[in-house]
């Protein structure tokens, strides 16, 4: 028997209810809800973005890290993304899709926080 691919409204249904709790959380609530203008349109790109990563859709086009780098992030906001997000696919998707995305997620998170650290180490360095 195939595994059956992760769908769309599979996407969308994490999406929104992920970012949902986003919004809410009062230790990563307050960065994205201080950064993003206009939910519903953000919403939209992020559910381009899952759908490019995990279908090869290509119908996101940008820069997540960069984006990301941009933002007042720790290390321990990573980590409390990641928990809320796993806690909410496994709430909204058959366990092997929750796990496939999990995997990937965790992966993004671990080259953002690679990324937050060599340019921080690269600032400290030209600030000498």
């Amino acid at each position: 028997m195939t595994e059956q691919k992760i769908t769309e409204e599979e996407i969308s249904n994490l999406v929104d209810r992920f970012y949902a709790k986003v919004q809410l959380d009062p230790e990563i609530g307050p960065i994205f809800n201080e950064k993003i203008e206009d939910w519903p349109t953000h919403l939209a790109l992020l559910k381009n973005f899952w759908s490019t990563v995990m279908l090869t859709t290509g119908r996101y086009k940008g820069d997540p890290m960069m984006t990301h780098l941009q933002l007042p992030l720790e290390p321990s906001h990573f980590n409390r993304w990641l928990t809320l997000f796993a806690e909410t696919a496994k709430e909204v998707m058959a366990p092997e899709h929750a796990a496939s995305i999990i995997a990937k997620s965790e992966r993004i998170a671990g080259n953002f926080k690679a990324g937050l650290a060599y340019q921080r180490d690269s600032f400290s360095s030209a600030n000498l």
